[in-house]
């Protein structure tokens, strides 16, 4: 940034602090109520407004966002799919996040190196915490969980308080990769790294939860290849992001021609199945318009071959945004992951393409591609992620000046 565009000392050090208590609360948040995550974002964003800062640096992803947000938008004209009221609308809503979320990113940027130092650290503890009340969830089939539901009157059934324990996890697999780093390099705790991984691994395995492990050994893979080639990998990660997000249908057409696809579908568990069912309706559905789309939140409409969404975020963005939208898409992750490249290793870079490896895999098989909650834990991961990179740059030598400007999108 800038000189003269770099946040004084004051706003410096209110954003650290918004950033470390919104990290305080995140383990309570997470365990009970991952929901809350999109208003603790809002309010993150609403509160650090002023850091809001595009740099150079964010100008092929800020293009590739605006781009997919507006196309969006602009989509739902044409959606069989209609909100009742504006807080129903999907479209307001992320137009509202990506100001809002970005904002709590760039406080992240802007912080102060004390109070940043402070929100690491909180980071660091809170993400063990988490891990250490996921171990004992489960351990002991979600009871803390369900102890807390009877204390305030609303008990709840053991396989859903099961089912509603495990969100933790994903919780837990998005902010473990920024919180192992930051317990090494600022918590000066590395033993928290173990709470953490057996945190995510022992409940996977005892609730029988696979994608928190697939989004493990996926987060693993990137972040070495990134830490041992830190030139290479970046981009090879950016250019595989990308295809998925191009050739997501033509994937699944090719296997259902191959005859495999039928195979597998009746071979794999139930909720896989289920999947690959959503999988299979979308394709088909993507053929009648392959170009626009069927319009925003139109997976809603196609009941019962898709419930809510297909749960695969190419083939959701394909279904309503067509190619256009899985173009803003694709630019949108190979520039963010390529953008990460160096001549030198940066642990803090690798530990950011990690994360990103993470939220790419969840998206690939869980989450829908609006949830506002998941995508305010993505900018939640962003920031953890954004804090440690600057803090690394401010301990070990002065941030050369870079310009920053709103202008950079109309230059």
């Amino acid at each position: 940034m800038s000189q003269a565009a770099q946040p004084g000392p004051k706003l410096a050090a209110w954003c650290g602090w918004v950033v470390a208590g919104g990290l305080a609360l995140t383990p309570i948040v997470g365990w009970l109520a991952p929901l809350a995550f999109a208003p603790l974002l809002t309010l993150m964003g609403l509160l650090t407004l002023p850091a809001l800062r595009i740099e150079e640096e964010d100008r092929p992803v800020g293009i590739a966002v605006v781009t997919l947000v507006l196309w969006a938008a602009g989509s739902s004209a044409w959606s069989p799919f209609t909100a009742k009221d504006l807080g129903e609308s999907t479209a307001a809503k992320l137009i509202a996040e990506t100001v809002l979320f970005f904002a709590a990113i760039c406080a992240a940027r802007a912080a102060s190196p004390r109070s940043r130092i402070v929100a690491l650290r909180i980071l660091a503890w809170g993400t063990a915490l988490l891990g250490v009340v996921m171990l004992i969830e489960g351990l002991t089939g979600a009871a803390l969980y369900r102890a807390v539901r009877e204390a305030i009157n609303d008990p709840i059934r053991p396989d859903l308080g099961v089912k509603n324990a495990a969100q933790g996890l994903f919780v837990l697999a998005m902010l473990a990769p920024a919180a192992a780093l930051a317990a090494v390099r600022v918590a000066r705790a590395p033993w928290l790294i173990a709470l953490m991984a057996l945190g995510l691994v022992v409940p996977s395995v005892t609730f029988g939860y696979d994608a928190p492990l697939i989004a493990l050994t996926a987060c693993v893979l990137a972040g070495l290849a990134v830490a041992a080639w830190p030139r290479w990998a970046p981009r090879g990660l950016g250019a595989l992001a990308a295809a998925f997000f191009l050739t997501a249908p033509a994937i699944v057409w090719i296997v259902r021609r191959s005859g495999w696809y039928t195979v597998l579908e009746g071979d794999v568990p139930v909720s896989w199945a289920q999947r690959m069912g959503y999988w299979r309706h979308a394709a088909d559905w993507i053929t009648d318009h392959p170009l626009r789309g069927w319009g925003l939140d139109a997976s809603r409409m196609f009941n019962p071959g898709i419930k809510l969404h297909p749960h695969d975020a190419p083939l959701q963005i394909w279904l309503e945004l067509g190619l256009i939208g899985a173009m803003a898409a694709a630019v949108f992750w190979a520039a963010l992951l390529a953008g990460m490249s160096r001549g030198a290793r940066d642990a803090a870079l690798a530990i950011s393409a990690a994360t990103g490896a993470a939220y790419l895999t969840f998206g690939a098989f869980s989450f829908g591609v609006w949830q506002e909650w998941w995508l305010a834990l993505g900018a939640l991961a962003a920031l953890s992620c954004a804090a440690l990179q600057r803090q690394v740059a401010v301990t070990q030598a002065p941030v050369a000046a870079r310009p920053s400007t709103a202008a950079v999108f109309s230059e």
